[in-house]
């Protein structure tokens, strides 16, 4: 009984080494935080940890941990009170295999638009932060701001215009 508990262990280590910045950067594309996302990234190994979980290879695991995370950050956000839409996080998954399969730097990408973010103060920070990170619709910001839901929206195009320069400008990416 004791040499088994040591291999699932042994194997438990592996798969959580293999795949925990994996997990962490699902976590930050679908919304959260750095902090979210290294709380919830705990939570999801922790809940593998406690479920008949059984490796089969690596990408079955890697879905399988995606899920649980999803999971985890859904009920997260339910509990801030925040109801997200059915179609809101659909074709995620299909998104995050893409962008993972392509990976050219998604590391270097999200260090940037950190620094870009840096820059954006004021009216236009929250309205960025209620939007991406709070999950409100432009309406819900306007109401919020005191802004109208257009205004809400010039402004969005408006900074995210801005970090995409200041973005461009960082990786030496080509004006579009």
């Amino acid at each position: 009984m004791q040499v088994a508990s040591i291999d699932r262990r042994t194997t438990f280590e592996r798969i959580v080494h293999a795949h925990q910045r994996g997990v962490w950067r699902y976590l930050r594309f679908i919304g959260c935080s750095r902090v979210e996302a290294d709380d919830l990234t705990q939570e999801t190994f922790l809940a593998a940890w406690k479920s008949d979980f059984e490796e089969i290879n690596d990408a079955a695991t890697a879905a399988y941990l995606r899920t649980v995370a999803k999971s985890r950050f859904l009920m997260m956000l339910r509990a801030k009170g925040r109801r997200p839409s059915e179609t809101e996080f659909v074709d995620v998954d299909a998104d995050w295999v893409q962008l993972v399969e392509h990976d050219d730097g998604w590391d270097e990408r999200a260090d940037a638009l950190e620094d870009c973010l840096q820059i954006v103060q004021g009216k236009a920070r929250e309205v960025i932060d209620l939007n991406y990170r709070v999950g409100l619709r432009y309406a819900e910001i306007g109401e919020r701001m005191g802004m109208k839901p257009e205004g809400v929206r010039t402004l969005m195009k408006r900074v995210i215009a801005k970090l995409r320069e200041c973005m461009q400008r960082k990786l030496e990416w080509p004006a579009e």
